[in-house]
């Protein structure tokens, strides 16, 4: 039998991604959403706002699913760390894991963030082995999230998992993140000014992202996992290589302002769950994910 799933926040930039790749795997989807998510395919769909105890009440009594994916928060670039509502969203996360189980799921799958672990200069992030140290406020409210869950769902036999997303890109994400922010000054001729280009991270293409969480969804794996490529590249060598895609190697302007200050030098995941429990190996390399991303924002450019 076909499990029934519902799903929060598809109509975001990662939410997109695992509808698309829930909607491969032939799962019959709710999505709940205040608007309708742009993704092709055969889905339900209902408008709900998370926010509203009512609204998400009469969603979960009347629709009976066995498993949810929550993948909704609050995501505006360059706000969410500071937001108010991450306390909001604590609890709406909270609230939709007691229906869930109030309406009979056995399973619950939420989101969480690399900015939990307390990151090591010398090593990948390991869900098991790692310190955790949120240092923000969006941090904080994700690992304070993870923390309730965990107790709600064993005390109320709820399978439980917890995918950490690291650095995502691809097409659909906002302007100012970094590969587009990489990107679109370059496609324009124009210089793409970085710090010391230094950092390194693990990039992950967001396709293979919601990929990954749509497998763990349906599987019964538990606990935190890494969702993340176990690559690390730094900064300027992920700006070298957009600049290389784009055909003008000559723009990349490093040391232009100071780095980034409270953060490490170094996040890149352990993938030995990803790949040994839940047996996901990206698709993409990173070349050919920014190959595809660098074509999106060409594109865009030419439709506007």
């Amino acid at each position: 039998m076909t499990p029934r799933l519902i799903l929060t926040g598809a109509s975001g930039f990662v939410g997109r991604a695992i509808l698309a790749a829930l909607l491969d795997s032939g799962v019959d989807v709710l999505t709940l959403s205040r608007r309708r998510p742009d993704v092709p395919g055969r889905f339900a769909w209902r408008a709900c706002d998370l926010q509203d105890a009512h609204s998400v009440a009469d969603a979960m009594r009347d629709v009976k699913a066995d498993v949810l994916l929550h993948a909704a928060w609050t995501v505006e670039h360059g706000k969410f760390w500071t937001s108010p509502d991450n306390l909001d969203w604590v609890g709406a996360s909270l609230r939709l894991a007691r229906l869930a189980a109030e309406a009979g799921a056995s399973r619950f799958v939420s989101v969480g963030t690399c900015f939990e672990y307390a990151w090591p200069d010398d090593g990948p992030c390991d869900e098991s082995t790692t310190p955790l140290a949120p240092a923000t406020l969006y941090a904080t409210s994700k690992d304070a999230t993870r923390r309730v869950l965990e107790k709600f769902c064993i005390t109320n036999e709820l399978s439980f998992a917890w995918g950490r997303l690291f650095f995502l890109y691809g097409p659909g994400e906002t302007r100012t993140r970094l590969v587009p922010a990489l990107t679109l000054p370059m496609l324009a001729g124009q210089p793409a000014r970085i710090d010391s280009g230094n950092a390194v991270r693990d990039f992950m293409e967001v396709g293979d992202a919601g990929a990954a969480l749509a497998r763990l969804a349906l599987s019964t794996v538990t606990g935190p996992i890494n969702i993340a490529s176990g690559e690390g590249v730094s900064i300027g060598g992920l700006t070298r290589l957009v600049a290389d895609i784009v055909g003008r190697p000559d723009l990349v302007v490093t040391g232009a302002f100071p780095d980034r200050a409270g953060e490490g030098p170094r996040c890149v995941a352990s993938t030995s769950r990803l790949m040994d429990e839940l047996g996901f190996v990206p698709r993409l390399s990173l070349r050919r994910g920014l190959e595809q991303a660098v074509e999106s924002w060409r594109q865009f450019n030419l439709r506007r």
